[in-house]
């Protein structure tokens, strides 16, 4: 069985993406996470790993100068973490988390990647390097600024170690 990985331009490959984050949380499903209403922020770049049977899984890859305790930092953001559910537990979303974090160092000076997860998600991420940030996060939302803490927030050690304080995310979560 092979695999292609695709590193590909957000805006332009939305609509390959599009049907699987779909399938992933359909709008009844959606309707019912406390996350629904949350407007997010386009990726930058998205990693499309396909099988033989098409588009199996998808991650987004976001870039933001942010602020961390008031301090300018520049953050990778991983989001739209999804897999078909026929191609879940082949190791598909780890590749492509590792294709995620080997960009934030190939091409960015990149101080640490951040994600967020449903609590039941955790574990996952951190059995592949990612630590809790225990701090706060604040981002915008239309019209405002919010403390962001439907989603947990999961981190990556790239140039710095971050587990606690403020972080600003001075944009959209993702």
């Amino acid at each position: 069985m092979s695999i292609e990985i695709e590193i590909l331009t957000g805006d332009a490959s939305w609509p390959a993406a599009k049907p699987l984050l779909q399938a992933v949380w359909p709008p009844d499903v959606m309707a019912k996470l406390p996350w629904a209403d949350i407007v997010f922020a386009h990726a930058d770049l998205r990693i499309l790993l396909e099988d033989p049977e098409g588009l199996a899984c998808h991650v987004g890859i976001y870039w933001r100068d942010a602020t961390w305790n008031g301090r300018k930092i520049r953050i990778g953001g991983i989001g739209g973490v999804a897999t078909r559910a026929d191609c879940r537990r082949r190791g598909y979303a780890s590749i492509a988390l590792n294709a995620a974090i080997q960009t934030f160092k190939d091409e960015r000076a990149t101080d640490l990647a951040l994600l967020f997860c449903e609590p039941h998600h955790a574990a996952f991420y951190q059995a592949r390097g990612f630590r809790a940030f225990k701090g706060e996060i604040h981002a915008e939302q239309p019209g405002d600024r919010i403390r962001f803490d439907v989603l947990q927030p999961q981190v990556f050690d790239l140039r710095r170690a971050l587990r606690e304080g403020v972080i600003d995310l001075c944009g959209l979560p993702w």
